[in-house]
């Protein structure tokens, strides 16, 4: 797999455990499986950075977003 298709689905990951963690804290509900998914998914996103030879730039990010979704979306 390619680590540029990894850091974006690790980025997805975390862009959508960030409000179900919000969302359970201001609910008062228990906040294991939003703390776990946001940790899934930096973990992920860390793991594709490691394995990316040189590693990623913060500018580099978006040029990899939208590299990925021109790739795989027609």
């Amino acid at each position: 797999m390619d680590t540029d298709l990894i850091l974006v689905l690790g980025l997805i990951v975390v862009f959508f455990a960030i409000p179900a963690l919000v969302s359970a804290f201001s609910d008062n509900r228990r906040l294991t499986a939003p703390a776990i998914s946001l940790l899934i998914g930096v973990c992920i996103a860390a793991y594709a950075y490691v394995s990316h030879p040189g590693g990623y730039a913060l500018a580099q990010i978006p040029d990899v977003l939208f590299g990925v979704v021109g790739r795989y979306l027609p």
